[in-house]
């Protein structure tokens, strides 16, 4: 008979035997429990032993004790899961329908607005002629028009009377009609997504708006927001530079704030701000903001130099108490730009709702979300860090890289002269101690080597090519755009022995291991510790370790996100990994740009810093671009920074001009391999594939197919060999090629072969067979592979295996057979995957 559980929990029912347990005996029990919820048959047995006052049970008694005990937890626990699922769906529920209410209300108010102007159409009349002696008020959650408000002055009660008309412009955009929104592409709202995130349609300037839930107070989510560089990466500083109390208990503040420009061909940004803080009647917290203008005859800020002031329209941050804890966030973006100070190619970065959504709006709500799960689960994560000293350090790397970027005068930094050619620029700052997280004394004594920091950097228009694909390519295979000797040289600058000459031969890199060190709950950031094998000695007997460690910040490596900007940022770090060790970080940032009417060349990467110009006309990109309207761009930024002593200035300028100049280089080549146009404009193949040796492996392929498997493999193809490879490279199967040695390597593979093993020609010679596969995988191409070398062929059955960048590929079955050259003799082992797709 199956033992039951009382409800109480102090009995058990063991065949048809009931057993009472006293208050003593269940706290001893409870006891072991916490200690141990799954204890052996022996530890048991030590318990009656070791408690008299559980000999009178037997040890079977006592094991279905703890089955039920365990059971009871797993109920308790399933039941709070399901309780706060259910609190999660009734407050998003309540959000959904405010949200389908105020709908409602913008269809009412468009349905008036376009009989309206039937009715004035059919009267031959026109809106010039409108009675303006009314003046447009935010009547029932609806904003018609700008109101023309007369100049106020500076005092208290001037900047309160901004403050309140900002908080009324801003509630009817977070929960009124005045502006109109659209769901954001690629969003949907649900009890797991980051929100319910929309962006702006027909309205002056850019907006975004996002509602969500979050599992923290309205005090505390304020709180957080108001430290907007904690959380925006693009935010350099925020300067609170007055603050006045009003009388309903809310307070005025008045901001200085500047953004980073996201590439070095725009300039950066600033405001000049006034933020009302105050509590609505029904409890709500609301922050909002403006910015300050002449026109209002408030105060004013000065122009600052290398900065352009953008507006901020009404904005800010709607927080209400949610029932069960946590809070319900109403956040609206709306700024303006100045989208004429930038290159016109550049100008969608800055007249785009959706990057101002993904970059600000969705960043809050993601700072909030990761903030309010660190508080539920108060864990140390790895290198016996906590969450926020781990986003501490994200934040070291993302704005010391933005900062290398931008390069301002305040920091320290001067332009260096050209060599006759700029496109590549040079910066050198000559007071290093004042980069943020710069010290130059390090924490065991030893003084630094440098005394001095010097900054590469450049840009360029890459054409149809994924962001996150080519990210994922540059952060797993480092080999192919990394100058080894260079990389030594950085971590000797930033150790305290001597490395003398940039450059110099100090030994290679084995590999790379990449260890994951923290990441974000929605997974777009990726915080990691790069480990390259194999460093040798430098000169002069500086000795530096075997390996050496790399802090690295990854993000926007979703490829089926729309429009993220892409990046990777490393710092050459101590194996001891101090917290105040300097972070010179460098790397490399895609921004993708939208697709408009003009597309470059798939063949083209364009230098913009010397090509464009700026003003408020613009000029366009030269006529290199084709027609292709389905083609996507993107400008990537480049900035390499390097510690180096004075007297070494013009060595390290000119290495690293050779470096960035030869990143450049590869990641043309690696963008050139990875852009989904593998074919150029008159249908022909690209190098390598247009070689002889290609043709002569394709017709090899098709041959030995035929040979053993009684079929062609091409169902159609003309004739040539040049049409044999270029079908087979458009083959929709995975093809592969691999040699015949102890550890077989690919040699060649179609299009569809380096899609799924996300790699290129150039890199596919670094992917040996065996790692492809998982383990059950390996055995059965050991079993299979007599049989392919005796019969020619063999049939697998379908499974799993893995790309270059560690992600499972499904197949459906896939078909191996031997390939001969014309001495009929075994040239290599082919592999075609079926019905391939990713996990």
């Amino acid at each position: 008979m199956m033992a039951m559980s009382c409800k109480d929990g102090k009995g058990v029912m063991d065949n048809g035997k009931y057993v009472r347990y006293t208050p003593e005996q269940v706290e001893a029990l409870e006891r072991l429990y916490h200690e141990c919820p799954k204890p052996s048959s022996i530890r048991r047995q030590q318990l009656i032993r070791e408690c008299p006052i559980l000999s009178n049970i037997e040890p079977k008694q006592i094991k279905v004790w703890f089955q039920n005990r365990r059971c009871r937890e797993k109920q308790r626990k399933e039941a709070s899961r399901l309780q706060a699922v259910n609190r999660k769906l009734t407050a998003m529920n309540k959000l959904l329908m405010e949200e389908n209410d105020r709908l409602q209300k913008q269809v009412s108010h468009l349905v008036y607005e376009n009989g309206y102007f039937r009715q004035q159409h059919t009267q031959n009349t026109t809106l010039a002629t409108k009675d303006t002696s009314c003046e447009s008020v935010v009547t029932s959650g609806q904003h018609h028009l700008t109101p023309q408000h007369p100049p106020r002055d500076a005092s208290p009660a001037g900047l309160l009377s901004i403050a309140e008309e900002t908080l009324a412009e801003f509630l009817s955009k977070a929960t009124g009609t005045a502006v109109e929104w659209v769901q954001m592409p690629g969003m949907k709202p649900g009890p797991d997504s980051i929100g319910i995130v929309a962006i702006s349609h027909g309205c002056t300037g850019v907006a975004a708006r996002a509602c969500g839930l979050v599992g923290l107070e309205p005090t505390r989510v304020a709180e957080i927001l108001k430290e907007r560089p904690s959380w925006f990466r693009d935010c350099r500083a925020v300067d609170v530079l007055n603050v006045l109390p009003t009388a309903n208990g809310g307070t005025i503040e008045l901001l200085y704030m500047q953004l980073y420009a996201p590439t070095t061909l725009a300039p950066a940004r600033d405001f000049w701000l006034l933020r009302y803080t105050s509590v609505m009647e029904d409890g709500s917290l609301v922050v909002c903001e403006r910015s300050l203008s002449n026109t209002q005859n408030g105060p004013s800020m000065p122009p600052v130099q290398n900065f352009v002031r953008a507006e901020m329209l009404p904005s800010g941050y709607l927080i209400r108490p949610c029932e069960g804890g946590g809070s319900i966030i109403h956040i609206v973006d709306h700024m303006n730009m100045e989208a004429w100070s930038v290159p016109e190619v550049l100008r969608p970065l800055y007249e785009s709702s959706t990057v101002l959504a993904q970059k600000t709006t969705m960043a809050a709500l993601r700072q909030l979300r990761q903030i309010a799960q660190e508080a539920s689960q108060a864990n140390v994560t790895n290198w016996s860090r906590r969450p926020a000293a781990l986003r501490a350090l994200s934040q070291r790397l993302s704005r010391g890289f933005n900062e290398a970027v931008n390069g301002f005068a305040d920091e320290g930094w001067s332009m260096m002269g050209n060599d006759g050619m700029d496109d590549v620029t040079i910066l050198v700052n000559s007071s290093p101690d004042k980069l943020m997280g710069l010290n130059l004394t390090f924490s065991n004594g030893f003084p630094a080597v440098s005394n001095a920091v010097l900054c590469a950097k450049a840009s360029m228009l890459l054409q149809n090519v994924p962001p996150a694909i080519l990210l994922r390519f540059l952060r797993e295979h480092r080999s192919e755009w990394a100058d080894n000797n260079i990389d030594a040289y950085s971590a000797a600058a930033v150790k305290v022995g001597p490395c003398s000459l940039p450059g110099a031969r100090v030994g290679s890199f084995g590999g790379q291991v990449i260890l994951p060190l923290a990441h974000t709950i929605e997974h777009e950031e990726l915080l990691e510790v790069i480990k390259l094998e194999g460093v040798a000695h430098c000169p002069e007997d500086a000795i530096m370790p075997r390996d050496m460690f790399l802090l690295q910040l990854c993000s926007g490596m979703d490829e089926n996100a729309i429009g993220t900007c892409a990046e990777l940022i490393f710092a050459p770090i101590d194996a001891s990994f101090a917290d105040d060790a300097p972070l010179l970080p460098s790397g490399f940032r895609i921004i993708p740009l939208d697709s408009g009417k003009e597309a470059s060349s798939p063949n083209r990467t364009l230098d913009l810093a010397s090509a464009l110009e700026i003003g408020p006309s613009g000029n366009k990109v030269s006529n290199d671009y084709s027609a292709n309207g389905g083609s996507t761009r993107s400008v990537m930024t480049i900035a390499f920074e390097f510690a180096f002593e004075s007297h070494m200035q013009e060595n390290v300028a000119s290495m690293a001009r050779q470096y960035v100049r030869s990143i450049i280089s590869s990641v043309q080549r690696v963008a050139l391999a990875l852009s989904p146009s593998h074919l150029s404009s008159n249908g022909g193949l690209r190098p390598p594939l247009g070689t002889p040796e290609a043709n002569t492996l394709a017709r090899w392929i098709c041959h030995s197919y035929r040979c053993y498997l009684g079929v062609e493999l091409l169902k159609s193809g003309g004739e040539g060999s040049d049409s044999t490879l270029k079908t087979l490279w458009q083959h929709s199967d995975a093809i592969m090629c691999c040699s015949l040695k102890a550890l077989p390597v690919f040699t060649f593979a179609n299009q569809a072969g380096l899609d799924m093993l996300e790699t290129t020609l150039v890199a596919l010679q670094d992917i040996t067979l065996e790692k492809i596969f998982d383990d059950h995988g390996r055995k059965t191409l050991c079993s299979e592979f007599p049989q392919i070398m005796q019969q020619g062929f063999a049939c697998l059955q379908g499974g799993i295996c893995l790309s270059s960048m560690g992600r499972p590929v499904s197949y459906e079955r896939a078909v191996a057979w031997k390939v001969l050259n014309e001495e009929e003799s075994a040239h290599c082992i082919c592999f075609m995957f079926m019905n391939w797709s990713f996990v």
